[in-house]
């Protein structure tokens, strides 16, 4: 077995423990597909519980079940004896864990040489552990002090430990996502909520919905595999690269980071398949008549809306979607006074946070503080924008190009530093460009501070809508 394990890997040019990992991942579809045929709630959380155990065993030993365990435990624990603070208790303790396993582990390091760990596993379960005890803290407040998101999600009873073990490994989604709500998969658990049989019927046949995402899956795997020989960190760090001129080392960095990209859109296709086949991908019905079933609960990446995002502000709506609303509901809106707009300090503790959720490495702080800088500079262009009468249309489609454009270019010059991760090699691959995607972010924030637009009133901005 060891000997074909071996030859597979050979083959198709990755690691045994990757290969391994893969396997046990598109595994994470029919297992989650059985989930549907389990008879009663606690067995329906028992096989949750158990068959994430058993494919973590399998993917990374009995030691990620270990680690698993311990934010898990913590979290549970704060939630019976201190609710009053569970939400903050479970934030600094389950950070704390990942990153003491970041540092003893340093998985960027064995990612670059195509190795894997039960780090990135970690790294989704702690979110859920979070949102998990941040929401039964939110089921002591008052309903008026809560957000919208907080209303939806509290929790008012404590989850049993079998459905909270379950939610925190069900589908394999602690593989590679999506982070979803415990009250979620409860509901969906119970057959309540959304998934209750109502007048049109039980939920909605997955069937279609999860085709689309192998489909897309086989797509982005193939693209992926066809573009890396060809664009890799090797070839930013070879000796023809130093002797390029400043366009071709641009586009180079623009068709690294496109084809890293792809790898990531294959493992959030599969992993939404996963999630859609078991019915809890399902998010309720549309508005449009007749009425339509969304599937928005299980998706991770919109791939169109990402390489032809028109601005960086539409970016963490469209990638990495489901940590992006995580991050959104538990520590950006968290950090904003009642009755006061969010500002630059929000952001970039938001981006600071996700930084860290990822790891220790220069590479990763620098991406993300590079991320805020570009977001912020394309809010400055968005406001002169939509300052442009609407008898110019010439000079706002301009404008939107030129959004467009700095989008691609700043993305994909940031991203150079989340691949490399050291610091040495993501200032000189900025330097190589001379630091065009920090150097125009800047000056876009400074001149948006001298150059203020009249807002538009409300009824033009009605009348654009």
């Amino acid at each position: 077995m060891a000997l074909e394990m071996e030859s597979m890997a050979s083959e198709i040019g990755v690691s045994v423990p990757v290969l391994r990992f893969l396997l046990c991942f598109v595994a994470t579809i029919p297992v989650s597909f059985t989930h549907r045929f389990v008879p009663s709630p606690f067995g329906k959380h028992l096989y949750a519980a158990l068959s994430g155990a058993f494919l973590s065993y399998l993917s990374f030993g009995f030691s990620s079940n270990l680690h698993f365990l311990v934010p898990m435990l913590l979290g549970y624990l704060t939630m019976v004896l201190f609710r009053p603070y569970c939400g903050i208790l479970t934030f600094l303790l389950g950070f704390g864990y990942l990153i003491g396993c970041h540092v003893y582990y340093m998985s960027g390091d064995a990612w670059k040489e195509g190795g894997i760990d039960a780090t990135g596993a970690l790294m989704v379960l702690t979110l859920k552990v979070i949102s998990c005890s941040m929401s039964y803290n939110d089921g002591l407040l008052k309903e008026e002090e809560l957000r919208e998101a907080q209303k939806k999600n509290r929790l008012i009873e404590l989850p049993s430990f079998i459905e909270y073990v379950g939610y925190c490994l069900c589908c394999g989604s602690h593989f590679a996502g999506p982070v979803f709500e415990i009250k979620d998969y409860l509901e969906w658990t119970e057959r309540k909520g959304i998934w209750a049989p109502t007048e049109k019927g039980p939920a909605p046949s997955a069937f279609g919905a999860t085709i689309q995402a192998l489909l897309q899956a086989a797509i982005c795997m193939a693209l992926y595999l066809y573009l890396i020989p060809q664009y890799n960190i090797s070839g930013l760090n070879g000796p023809a690269y130093q002797e390029w001129g400043f366009w071709k080392r641009l586009s180079y960095q623009y068709m690294s980071g496109l084809t890293a990209r792809w790898k990531y859109y294959f493992i959030w296709s599969i992993s939404e398949a996963a999630v859609l086949i078991s019915g809890l991908g399902f998010s309720g019905w549309s508005d449009t008549s007749p009425t339509k079933p969304t599937w928005d609960r299980a998706k991770n990446v919109d791939v169109l809306g990402v390489e032809f995002a028109k601005s960086s502000v539409q970016l963490p709506l469209v990638w990495n979607i489901q940590v992006s609303t995580w991050l959104r509901h538990y520590v950006y809106d968290r950090l904003v006074q009642k009755g006061k707009k969010p500002g630059f300090f929000q952001l970039l503790a938001t981006q600071t946070t996700s930084a860290v959720w990822h790891g220790l490495y220069p590479g990763y702080i620098i991406f993300f503080v590079q991320s805020a800088l570009m977001i912020a500079g394309s809010r400055v262009l968005y406001r002169w924008q939509q300052a442009i009468p609407s008898n110019m249309a010439m000079v706002k489609n301009l404008l939107v190009f030129i959004s467009f454009a700095y989008t691609i270019v700043v993305l994909n010059y940031s991203a150079v530093g989340f691949m490399v991760l050291t610091l040495q090699e993501t200032l000189a691959l900025y330097g190589s460009v001379y630091y065009i995607g920090t150097i125009v972010p800047i000056v876009l924030i400074l001149l948006g501070n001298v150059i203020k637009p009249a807002k538009p009133s409300r009824s033009k901005a009605r009348k654009e809508q």
